[in-house]
C-alpha cells in the first residue's frame, strides 16, 4: 500500500500506541460506533490470514517501509484500550459488530501517481534568459560575467594586467597586510552620448592600506581649471591644433615602491593556485599611491623629452625650442597637446605612445565632460550632455525652464525652511552643479550659497537648488565663447555685496577675469569675516582679484605671452578705487593692513591699475546677488556665455 499520508501518520517513534484511537462522548454511555478509517500509519498492518486483501495489503505495506515497526490489531475495537504485547501466535480477537462492516480499510486515493518519473526542477537562469539593455551596468561580478560584452570587457582588463605585468602570485603569510579588490563597471561615451565602449576595471580596496608601510607619497596634482581656458583660448586666437589623448590604464604605468599584497581577481583566481595571492610589481588604480606613481612617470619621460614643469601649474608642461612651441595638459590620463608646429605635434604623440599604451582620440571634442565646438568663428564650450544627465537624475527632463536661476526677492538662511530627512540628493546636485560652473559663470553665485547649506540641507534649499536646473533646462546649448582673434591682454572685474549673508553678516566676494573678451577665471565666495563698511567688502574683494591676477600674469609669462598693456581691474567702489591709489595709509583700515599693503605693492610698482567703473557695467555684479530676469540676461551676455552655437 503506498504511504501518502500527512507527517502526523507517519511518526513511528511510539510503536505501541493503538492506530485510531476514538473517544467517547462523556455523557452517554458506552455505544459502539463506526471505527474511525485514517491514512494508515508507515507500520505493517496485521490482519487476520482469512482476508486475502488486507494480506496483500500487508505485503505492500511492508515493502515500502524498509525497518517496519509492529502494531496491535486490537487498536481497530471503538474504544480505546491499553495496549498489549503484540504476539503472531495469539488467537485473533472477535469479530467487531456487523454494523460498521469497514474492517478492512479501502484502498487510499492517490495523491499523485506514484509511477510517474520525477524530473529535476529546472531552475531558470535571468541574467542570461532576460534580454539586457545595452546601457545596463551590473552590481555583482556574476551578473557581469553572464553578460557577454561586459565578460569580454574583464577580459581585457585582466589581459592588460597579464601583459603589464602588474602583479605575480606569491604565497601568502600572515605578516603581510593583504589588501582587497572589487569590479567598477562604467560605460564610456561619446559627445553625442552613444556608447564608446564597456568598460570593467579592477580596483584595489586602498582603504586597508597602512600609512608609512603600504603607502608613504599620494599627491598628484591636476590641471587648474583656469589653466584649461587659457591655453585653449590661446590656441584659438592664434589658430593652433588641439589634439587629445587618453591613456590607457595609466595608473598601471607606475612602478611601486612598497611591498602591496593583494587578493587574487574575484572571478579570475588561479586554479592551480587558489590560495596565493598577487604581489603588485606596478601600481593599479584604487591604491593610495597610484595617482602619484602614475604623475611620476609621466613628468620623468616629459622632461626626458625636453618639456619643463610649470611652476603655476604642475599639470602644464611647456616645450619651448628652436622655435617649437608645444602646450601639453595633464589631468589624470586624460591629455589635450596644442603647439605651433603640427609636425612636432605628430612625432611627440608617436614617441610618447612608444613609451605608454595609449589612444589617439584627434581634435579635441570633449575633455572632462566639457564638450568643444570648433568653427571658422572659434571655440564654443559647453556641458549640454551634462546638463541633459543632471536633469535625468534629478527626475525633471520635462520641467518648465524660468529665466533667472534665483528669484530676485528671494533669500536663504541656514534657518529656512524643514531639514530634509535624506540629504544624499541635495548634496548630489549640488556637487554636479559645481562642476557645471566650469562654463557657466552665471550659476556661480547660487551654487556657491547652496554649497553653504551642505551639512543641514532644508527643503527651501532644495527648491532653490531645483530652480537652478528649471534654469539649466532652457540654456543647455549655452556656454563660453573664445573668439579667433583675440588679444592677450589681461583684464578683471571685481564687485563685492555687503552683508549679503544674513546668517553672520558675512558680505560675498566675486570677480571674472578676461583675456583680452574671453573668460578665462571667475569665482564667487562668502569673505571670512565681517566687513564694517562697503569700502572695506569691496577692498577685499579688490584683493582676491589681485591674487588671481598675479597667479594669471606669471602663468601667461611662462607660456611667452605678454600683453600690450599692464593688467587692469575695475571697481565700482571709488572708496576702494581711491584706497588702492592713495599712498597714505589711513587709520581706519588697520585691521585689513595685509590686504592694503598687498594691493598697494602691485599699484606702486606699476604691474597693476586699479580703475573705477560704474555699477551699471560692473559685470561680476552677477556673481553677488540675485537679480531680476532683465538685469541678469543683460549681464550674462555682457560676461560672455554664448546663447547658442556658433556657425
Amino acid at each position: 500500500m503506498d504511504v501518502t499520508g500527512s507527517d502526523e501518520h507517519n511518526d513511528t517513534s511510539t510503536p505501541s500506541f493503538p492506530a485510531v484511537v476514538v473517544i467517547p462522548q462523556p455523557s452517554s454511555p458506552p455505544i459502539p460506533t463506526p471505527p474511525v478509517i485514517p491514512q494508515p500509519p508507515p507500520a505493517p498492518v496485521v490482519s487476520s490470514p482469512s482476508t486475502p486483501q488486507t494480506e496483500s495489503t500487508e505485503q505492500s505495506s511492508a515493502a515500502s517501509v524498509p525497518t517496519p515497526l509492529p502494531s496491535n490489531p486490537a487498536s481497530e475495537s471503538a474504544t480505546p484500550s491499553t495496549p498489549s504485547s503484540p504476539s503472531p501466535s495469539s488467537p485473533s480477537p472477535p469479530p467487531s459488530p456487523p454494523a460498521p462492516a469497514a474492517v478492512i480499510p479501502p484502498p487510499p486515493v492517490p495523491i499523485r501517481a506514484s509511477t510517474r518519473t520525477r524530473k529535476p526542477v529546472q531552475k531558470l537562469n535571468l541574467h542570461t534568459t532576460i534580454t539586457r539593455s545595452p546601457d545596463w551596468i551590473p552590481e555583482t561580478v556574476a551578473e557581469a560575467l553572464k553578460c557577454p560584452h561586459w565578460r569580454q570587457a574583464m577580459i581585457e582588463e585582466i589581459n592588460s594586467h597579464i601583459r603589464n605585468h602588474t602583479w605575480h602570485l606569491v604565497r601568502y603569510t600572515d605578516i603581510s597586510n593583504l589588501v582587497g579588490n572589487r569590479w567598477i563597471f562604467t560605460i564610456k561615451r561619446k559627445a553625442d552620448g552613444s556608447i564608446d565602449r564597456y568598460k570593467a576595471r579592477l580596483v584595489a580596496q586602498g582603504y586597508s592600506q597602512r600609512p608609512g608601510i603600504d603607502y608613504h607619497d599620494t599627491f598628484s596634482p591636476v590641471v587648474k581649471p583656469a589653466t584649461i581656458r587659457i591655453v585653449l583660448s590661446t590656441a584659438t586666437s592664434r589658430d593652433w591644433p588641439l589634439k587629445q589623448l587618453d591613456v590607457n590604464n595609466a595608473f598601471l604605468q607606475g612602478h611601486l615602491h612598497d611591498e602591496v599584497y593583494m587578493k587574487q581577481p574575484t572571478g579570475f583566481q588561479d586554479k592551480d593556485n587558489p590560495d596565493a595571492v598577487c604581489k603588485l610589481n606596478k601600481a593599479i588604480y584604487g591604491l593610495k599611491q597610484a595617482p602619484h606613481t602614475w604623475y611620476n612617470e609621466l613628468h620623468t619621460f616629459l622632461l626626458q623629452s625636453g618639456f619643463k614643469n610649470s611652476i603655476a601649474d604642475a599639470s602644464l608642461f611647456i616645450y619651448n625650442k628652436d622655435g617649437v612651441l608645444l602646450y601639453m595638459l595633464v589631468y589624470v590620463d586624460d591629455i589635450i597637446i596644442t603647439g605651433n608646429s603640427q609636425p612636432h605635434i605628430s612625432r611627440f604623440i608617436t614617441s610618447l605612445s612608444q613609451r605608454f599604451s595609449l589612444k589617439d582620440l584627434g581634435d579635441l571634442s570633449y575633455f572632462l565632460g566639457i564638450e568643444v565646438k570648433r568653427t571658422k568663428a572659434g571655440l564654443h564650450l559647453t556641458q549640454e550632455r551634462y546638463i541633459a544627465d543632471l536633469l535625468c537624475k534629478a527626475n525633471m527632463t520635462n520641467a518648465k525652464a524660468v529665466g533667472t536661476p534665483m528669484e530676485s526677492n528671494s533669500t536663504l538662511t541656514l534657518l529656512s525652511g524643514q531639514a530634509l530627512d535624506n540629504a544624499t540628493e541635495y548634496r548630489t546636485i549640488v556637487g554636479s552643479l559645481q562642476y557645471l560652473s566650469l562654463t557657466r559663470p552665471d550659476i556661480s553665485f547660487l551654487v556657491n550659497k547652496l554649497s553653504q547649506f551642505m551639512h543641514r540641507p532644508t527643503n527651501t534649499h532644495w527648491s532653490a537648488a531645483k530652480r537652478i536646473l528649471r534654469y539649466l533646462s532652457g540654456t543647455k546649448s549655452q556656454g563660453i565663447f573664445f573668439s579667433a582673434t583675440n588679444k592677450p591682454d589681461l583684464h578683471a572685474f571685481t564687485d563685492a555685496d555687503l552683508a549679503g549673508n544674513k546668517d553672520d553678516y558675512t558680505s560675498t566676494s566675486a570677480y571674472i577675469v578676461y583675456l583680452d573678451s574671453h573668460p578665462v577665471a571667475w569665482s564667487s565666495k562668502k569673505q571670512t569675516s565681517v566687513a564694517r563698511s562697503s569700502t572695506e567688502a569691496e577692498y577685499r574683494a579688490l584683493a582676491a582679484t589681485t591674487v588671481e591676477i598675479c597667479w594669471i600674469s606669471s602663468l601667461l609669462t611662462e607660456l611667452g605671452i605678454t600683453g600690450s598693456s599692464k593688467p587692469v581691474i575695475y571697481c565700482d567702489n571709488i572708496g576702494a578705487t581711491y584706497l588702492a591709489a592713495n599712498p597714505v595709509f589711513h587709520s581706519r583700515m588697520k585691521h585689513i593692513a595685509l590686504d592694503y599693503h598687498f594691493v598697494r605693492q602691485f599699484v606702486q610698482n606699476g604691474q597693476l591699475r586699479v580703475t573705477h567703473v560704474s555699477s551699471e557695467d560692473q559685470l561680476a555684479d552677477a556673481l553677488t546677488k540675485p537679480l531680476p530676469r532683465a538685469r541678469f540676461q543683460l549681464l550674462s551676455i555682457k560676461i560672455g556665455i554664448s546663447h547658442g552655437r556658433p556657425s
